[in-house]
C-alpha cells in the first residue's frame, strides 16, 4: 500500500491540556500511522472567543489510511478523550480539537472534509507550530509556503512555547539493541510484508530474497522430485551471495538490516524435499558455506496456521504456488520450530500471528514490535 504524509494540528484549552495533547498523540500513533515530526507546544489565547487559553502544536505523520478514514479515526479519538460536540454555532472550549491541514498535495473538497483546512492560513496558532518543522511546505491553493503565511497573517495574537516537549511514541520501539534482524516464516506468512514495514518504519536496511528470479521455482512445483536439488542448491548459492554482499557493504545511513528470510531455512526445505542420500550431501555442502556467514542478533519466526497461510497464498495469486499441499506447509511448519528448538546460540522470538492481520490493522502491526523489542 502506498504511504501518505499528514499534518495534523491538535489543540486544548480544558482539563489537564498537556496530558490531551499527548493522549491524542498516543492514539494517533496507535490508530493511524508513524509520526515523524512533533512541534513545539505553545500556548495561545483562545481564537474567535472568550475562553481559557489552548495548548496547540502539529505533528506530520505517516500513514496507509485515506483522508476518510483518518478523519473518522480522528473523530473518535476526540470523543474518545472527552470532546462533547454540540449543536452551537462558533467556536467552544473542548479537550481536544484534531484537524487535518494538509495530506499529501492533494486538494479535496467533500461535505464532511476540506483539505488544506481552509482557515489555517489565518490563524498563528497554526501556523506557528507548523512552521517549527515545515517551513518550506507549500500550501497546494495558495501557492505560499507556511513562512509567507505565517508573514502574511493577519493574527496578532500573543502567544509563546512552553518548555516541555511531548514525547514521541514511536520512540517506544527501540531497535537499537539489534545490528541484524531476520524475519522468518512458513510460505505466506507475511515475513516481506513484515521486514518491509520495519524498514520503512525505523530506517533499517532492507535484505529481500531474490527467490522471484529462481528459474528452477515453478519447475519444482511442477514436478518436485526431479527438481528438489536443483532448486535447493541454486537457493543456497544465491542466499549465499546475498547475504555474505549486503551485510558486508554498510551503510551509514541506515540504523539496522533487517531480512525477510535467514540462510538456515535452506537446510528446513531441504530435509523435507529431498530423500535421505542427497540431503546428507546438500547438509555437508550447507554446512561448509554456512559457518562463514554472519549470524542475526534476533531471529524472528511468523507463526501462522495452515489454513491462514493457504488464504495468503491465495490473495498474492502466485499461479506456481496455488496447488501447495497442506501436509507441505505442515512439514515446513514442523521443520522450523523443531530447528528453533534446537538452537542454543540464536536469539529467537516466535510470534504467532494466526489471529491478527499486520497489514490491514495497524494495532496488530504494533502488538507485533511490542514483542519484537521487549526486553
Amino acid at each position: 500500500m502506498d504511504s501518505h504524509i499528514v499534518y495534523i494540528s491538535l489543540g486544548s484549552n480544558k482539563g489537564d491540556r498537556f496530558k490531551n495533547l499527548q493522549d491524542a498523540i498516543n492514539l494517533i500513533y496507535n490508530k493511524i500511522g508513524k509520526i515523524d515530526v512533533i512541534s513545539r507546544v505553545y500556548n495561545c489565547p483562545a481564537f474567535g472567543f472568550e475562553s481559557d487559553d489552548f495548548l496547540n502544536t502539529c505533528i506530520r505523520i505517516e500513514t496507509e489510511l485515506q483522508p476518510k478514514a483518518i478523519l473518522k479515526i480522528l473523530l473518535a479519538i476526540e470523543k474518545q478523550l472527552g470532546r462533547v460536540r454540540t449543536k452551537k454555532t462558533g467556536y467552544e472550549s473542548r479537550t481536544i480539537d484534531l484537524d487535518i491541514l494538509f495530506f499529501d498535495d492533494d486538494v479535496i473538497n467533500s461535505k464532511t472534509l476540506q483539505v488544506p483546512h481552509p482557515e489555517m492560513h489565518k490563524r498563528k496558532f497554526v501556523l506557528q507550530p507548523l512552521h517549527d518543522f515545515a517551513p518550506k511546505m507549500m500550501h497546494p491553493e495558495l501557492k505560499q509556503d507556511i513562512t509567507g503565511l505565517l508573514q502574511n497573517c493577519e493574527d496578532n495574537s500573543h502567544f509563546e512555547p512552553i518548555n516541555i516537549w511531548l514525547k514521541n511514541p514511536s520512540k517506544q520501539h527501540n531497535f537499537s539493541n539489534y545490528n541484524y534482524i531476520a524475519i522468518e516464516g512458513n510460505i505466506g506468512a507475511g515475513k516481506t510484508s513484515l521486514a518491509t514495514k520495519i524498514a520503512h518504519d525505523f530506517n533499517a536496511k532492507l535484505i529481500l530474497e531474490r527467490f522471484a528470479d529462481n528459474p528452477f521455482l515453478p519447475k519444482f512445483y511442477e514436478d518436485a522430485q526431479r527438481y528438489a536439488f536443483t532448486l535447493e542448491m541454486s537457493f543456497l548459492a544465491d542466499r549465499y551471495q546475498q547475504i555474505s554482499d549486503d551485510l558486508s557493504q554498510l551503510d551509514l545511513f541506515k540504523d539496522f538490516i533487517v531480512s525477510d528470510y535467514d540462510v538456515f531455512k535452506s537446510l528446513i526445505f531441504s530435509k523435507i524435499t529431498l530423500p535421505e542420500d542427497e540431503f546428507k550431501l546438500y547438509r555437508k555442502l550447507f554446512y561448509l558455506m554456512y559457518k562463514d556467514l554472519r549470524k542475526p542478533d534476533l531471529y524472528v519466526y511468523l507463526y501462522q496456521n495452515t489454513e491462514r497461510l493457504q488464504d495468503n497464498i491465495k490473495k498474492r495469486g502466485r499461479d506456481y504456488e496455488q496447488n501447495i499441499a497442506n501436509d507441505y506447509l505442515d512439514k515446513i511448519n514442523t521443520g522450523y520450530l523443531e530447528f528453533l528448538k534446537s538452537q542454543t546460540d540464536f536469539n529467537v522470538k516466535i510470534i504467532d500471528i494466526s489471529e491478527k492481520d499486520f497489514v490491514a490493522n495497524r494495532e496488530d502491526y504494533l502488538s507485533i514490535l511490542d514483542t519484537i523489542c521487549r526486553e
